[in-house]
């Protein structure tokens, strides 16, 4: 496809619809704008643009869809796939300016949120009125709403109450036209017509613009319980996964942490845990409800299970505080591995009774290619994300070799019932593995939405699938 530039004519009409203080076209100042959180990738835009309601969205896409000027969108930048790279250049429409909580209705428990709100502090102030959203990402304190929609992202509790597909009711949405549309009906039932709001959740800003999130609410739990299981192996840890739910639990959260993950946050964040040698797979279970009884004797039930599968020693976290400091373990592992070295992250999912046979292959895949690999995540749905560590490989077989391992990987995902990504979306650094999961006919569906929502192929271009 071949798109214009931003002329000073067009930069012009840009600047009438925002303002001039919403423009961004200096090269230092669009730096923040040039990457997220997928490895050391850089892509400049041409200019970062900042709007500040759903008609000038419109405006804003209407302009650009008539020059053929390639539009990325943009959240908090915390991606893990590539999805906020402009990789054509362009504008890059940052929705850091939508951040209101527009209303909590407290009486249909629903909630009406702009994209550019903070997770964790719309969580926070549901909290304060007894409500819960359940999805709660690793960067829950910095990504945006509007992200998590956009990537489908889920989080440790995704486990008992569901994905975010089940708690996005409706969605105000701009097209690259800049006609505006709303997906569906702030109403729990939805039997009219095809499905866009469900279409839109995960299409990583490929398809539309989000302005406005219509999110269903449920009632905060009043008790919780944490425990954290040690193993002698992972082979244990992850068959122990698919038999706490055997014997009729259902966690909040259940995540699963290799040793070498919880060593690097020690050493990095100066977190204190008393990790002992024979330590090697870590099982981080929440179960949570109304009843103190029910989730005693849930916890009972989880302990015999993990005994029998020669779980080493069980902590029960005793006050709020060292709940807290072992979520905050499991919630850092992602940055104490960036930190740490040059590596690359993986988001593969599998059904939860198959994480043994995943993990041992992913093993098996860094001796035979010399990666190492650092494994963690929500093994209670199965989702397990790898970060491929260089170590000693050298620079040749990193950049040339180890997209055959990561591929290798990919394959066994999909062998074992998986898929690519769980919940940090296909974005760009993805796409090229999507053949490994879906046919032809797949990609033919896919470019023919595409083409019905953006006949020129301005928004996020490049990303989940070529055109």
């Amino acid at each position: 496809m071949a798109y214009n530039k931003i002329t000073p004519d067009i930069l012009s009409a840009i600047t009438h619809i925002v303002g001039s203080d919403a423009v961004i076209t200096g090269h230092a100042e669009m730096e923040r704008y040039s990457h997220d959180e997928t490895e050391d990738l850089r892509y400049y835009p041409e200019v970062v643009v900042k709007p500040k309601s759903t008609l000038e969205v419109a405006a804003l896409l209407k302009l650009c869809n008539e020059h053929l000027i390639p539009v990325t969108p943009r959240g908090a930048g915390t991606g893990l796939s590539g999805g906020a790279l402009p990789v054509m250049g362009g504008l890059v429409m940052a929705m850091e300016r939508f951040n209101q909580i527009i209303a909590i209705d407290e009486q249909n428990l629903q909630a009406t949120v702009e994209p550019g709100v903070i997770t964790e502090e719309f969580m926070n102030q549901l909290a304060a009125k007894g409500l819960l959203y359940p999805i709660d990402p690793a960067s829950k304190g910095s990504c945006f709403i509007g992200g998590n929609v956009s990537h489908g992202s889920g989080g440790p509790r995704v486990v008992k109450y569901g994905t975010i597909r089940e708690y996005i009711l409706n969605l105000e949405l701009v097209l690259p036209s800049g006609e505006i549309i709303w997906t569906g009906a702030d109403t729990l039932k939805y039997a009219s017509g095809y499905n866009l709001t469900q279409l839109i959740i995960g299409s990583e800003g490929t398809l539309g613009i989000v302005t406005k999130i219509v999110v269903k609410l449920i009632p905060a739990p009043t008790v919780d319980a944490l425990m954290l299981a040690s193993f002698t192996s992972n082979d244990a840890a992850c068959k122990a996964v698919s038999a706490i739910f055997r014997a009729g639990i259902i966690p909040s959260a259940l995540e699963f942490m290799e040793r070498r993950a919880i060593e690097w946050v020690i050493e990095k964040d100066a977190i204190v845990f008393d990790l002992q040698p024979g330590d090697a797979a870590f099982l981080l279970i929440e179960v949570d409800g109304n009843n103190a009884d029910i989730i005693f004797t849930d916890c009972e039930k989880i302990n015999t299970v993990l005994e029998e599968f020669g779980c080493t020693n069980v902590l029960f976290a005793d006050t709020a505080i060292q709940k807290e400091e072992l979520w905050r373990i499991r919630r850092t592992i992602g940055v104490s591995v960036k930190s740490n070295s040059v590596y690359k992250e993986e988001d593969t999912v599998v059904p939860r009774a198959a994480l043994p046979q995943l993990i041992a292959g992913i093993k098996a895949t860094g001796d035979k290619y010399g990666f190492e690999s650092v494994c963690y995540g929500h093994a209670g749905d199965g989702n397990l994300h790898v970060n491929i560590i260089k170590a000693n490989m050298s620079d040749d077989d990193w950049n040339n070799k180890l997209k055959d391992g990561i591929r290798e990987i990919f394959e066994l995902t999909v062998f074992l019932g998986g898929t690519l990504s769980g919940e940090h979306g296909i974005g760009l650094v993805q796409k090229d593995f999507m053949p490994i999961k879906y046919t032809p006919v797949h990609f033919e569906i896919w470019r023919g939405i595409k083409q019905v929502f953006d006949k020129n192929y301005i928004l996020n271009p490049g990303k989940i699938f070529n055109r």
